[in-house]
């Protein structure tokens, strides 16, 4: 066994195995009631939610721990204008994506949600956080070494950050505009970074609505297999 160094595990709590299942069924509950939203309210937040999500994102396993992503929180109005210009520099190929260039199957896969190459959101909810994949990096600042499973990784830590968000009681939207790399000259970040996802934070605008598509769920049999 090789040898490493290592603390004791001190801050893993059990739990009693009937309270466990409480935990489990409050958790779904309350994770079920997340949903994609579209419609933002301009509202603001206060900045240190925001960081206490993004920590949280942080705490995410990767490989080797070397945690390869990097979390810009965009509040200022005038980069977020930018932002969305950038976006919509892009419309002439959006609108050829959804006049059709797509291709027929997966424009029918996208027609129940509504979505389009409207990018209002983009101004209108009162953060945006740009996510990137580092290629390269280490544990330590400064390190440049090679990252393993990034996208993975980063998958994970997106994950953990849109719990957290919704845990704080924001909602949000997974934006990935095509392509994306116009935040790193924004965001100011090196081009071994690779925009990941675009996550629009804030308040449902009021009468905010949801497709009917989205509130589909498949059921546990169909998601899973216990062997």
């Amino acid at each position: 066994m090789s040898e490493h160094a290592s603390v004791p595990l001190s801050d893993f709590r059990e739990y009693p195995p009937e309270e466990m299942v409480l935990r489990s069924e409050a958790f779904y509950q309350e994770i079920k009631r997340r949903h994609s939203v579209r419609d933002f309210s301009d509202r603001p937040v206060d900045e240190r939610i925001i960081e206490n999500c993004i920590r949280a994102a942080g705490t995410a396993p990767s490989g080797a721990n070397h945690q390869p992503w990097h979390f810009v929180a965009i509040s200022d109005s005038a980069v977020k204008k930018e932002v969305r210009e950038k976006a919509e520099l892009e419309e002439l190929e959006e609108q050829q994506f959804y006049a059709g260039r797509a291709g027929e199957e997966w424009l029918k896969a996208l027609k129940p949600l509504g979505t389009d190459d409207q990018k209002p959101f983009l101004e209108t909810a009162p953060w945006l956080i740009a996510i990137f994949s580092q290629t390269l990096g280490g544990v330590e600042s400064g390190d440049s070494g090679k990252n393993y499973y990034v996208r993975e990784s980063v998958g994970i830590a997106t994950g953990f950050l849109i719990d957290a968000l919704h845990h704080a009681g924001l909602a949000t939207l997974t934006h990935t505009p095509k392509p994306m790399r116009f935040l790193n000259e924004i965001c100011g970040r090196d081009s071994n970074e690779k925009p990941y996802i675009l996550m629009v934070v804030g308040y449902p605008a009021e009468g905010t609505t949801i497709p009917i598509h989205a509130t589909k769920k498949k059921q546990l049999s169909e998601i899973s297999t216990f062997i």
